[in-house]
């Protein structure tokens, strides 16, 4: 709960909330119950987001996780944000790059992947310069904020 005020300050900003499946936190109290979610899930030993925390300020700036994980077909997909000052700093391409090497190496998959919106080419190129391959475009593969998104799918091997 101490990284709530840093959680809200980007998470409730409709740039950052632009391209995912969750709307903008509108109030602290929305982060909160979000961070609490969180904990829940880690109590309950389920899947969840961890920190991404600046080095320099100790400052919570973004989430990564497993927003999905198939364990008999040692699968899994990934999901992120990041606080846009962060934006085109290769942070978020560090820290991909350390959750599909932890996926590979303590969680024994094979295979992991992401998706985007077509439109975020930010993400898109997190994903290329992680070392995903780009797979093809699931056409209207899912219905956010009131209509159907063109998703760009890329994934890895191990």
């Amino acid at each position: 709960m101490n990284d709530a005020e840093d959680m809200f300050a980007y998470s409730s900003n409709g740039e950052v909330s632009r391209y995912v499946t969750w709307e903008a936190h509108h109030s602290l109290s929305d982060t909160r119950d979000f961070i609490q979610f969180i904990l829940q899930n880690y109590e309950d030993k389920k899947i969840a987001p961890w920190g991404i925390e600046h080095k320099e300020s100790g400052k919570l700036i973004g989430t990564i996780d497993f927003v999905s994980w198939q364990f008999d077909h040692r699968s899994a997909e990934i999901g992120y944000v990041l606080a846009p000052e962060y934006w085109g700093s290769g942070l978020m391409t560090e820290a991909v790059q350390r959750i599909i090497a932890f996926g590979f190496q303590n969680m024994n998959l094979v295979r992991i992947q992401a998706r985007c919106f077509v439109e975020n080419l930010g993400s898109e190129r997190v994903m290329q310069k992680a070392g995903m391959s780009f797979e093809g475009i699931i056409r209207k593969g899912m219905f956010v904020k009131g209509k159907h998104q063109d998703l760009k799918l890329y994934s890895i091997i191990k």
